[in-house]
């Protein structure tokens, strides 16, 4: 896969990760999304975006994108280096959660810009990843870098599944840890 700039979308799928570079584990999904563009073929119609820590710019690529997967550090409770997925509803009520992520405040509003435009993504998953330490620091810590190459397969199992089955299969969604 490879790394496509901001307006070079296809309005298909969207993986978009989020994080600091400068933030030790904060940084982990944007550090997914560069393993996938060094490690994965590029399937047809989907879009990598290293979304950095947010900006309004993004609601044009999300309100482009039929799919959208968010792959960020995410508070779930668990062990350091937890993956855990959230799709549709859940993701949602994730986002709506204390304490979520320390983006949601920001992704929160660029998914109300795309409630309010009648762009959100019919199909949205947020694959969160449970930080050890959020600090000034340029590496993962051990237990959220061991994390990265799951979190990759868990975005390629989702995009894998969207593609054989368009439409949502009921009951998918809760976080799956």
């Amino acid at each position: 896969m490879t790394l496509h700039p901001p307006g070079t979308e296809t309005g298909r799928i969207l993986v978009l990760g989020l994080g600091n570079d400068l933030l030790t584990d904060e940084a982990v999904g944007i550090r997914v999304i560069r393993h996938l563009a060094e490690r994965q073929p590029r399937p047809e119609g989907v879009d990598l975006l290293d979304g950095g820590t947010l900006s309004f710019t993004l609601a044009g690529p999300i309100a482009a994108a039929t799919g959208l997967i968010v792959v960020d550090a995410a508070r779930l409770g668990a062990t350091p280096g937890t993956v855990g997925v959230f799709e549709d509803e859940a993701m949602d009520r994730k986002l709506a959660g204390a304490c979520s992520s320390v983006h949601e405040v920001g992704l929160t509003d660029l998914l109300d810009i795309a409630r309010l435009t009648d762009s959100l993504p019919p199909r949205r998953c947020l694959v969160g990843i449970e930080p050890a330490e959020i600090g000034w620091g340029s590496a993962l810590t051990p237990a959220v870098e061991s994390a990265v190459p799951a979190a990759a397969a868990r975005v390629v199992e989702i995009i894998e599944r969207w593609r054989r089955h368009p439409t949502r299969t009921p009951g998918t969604g809760p976080g799956d840890r």
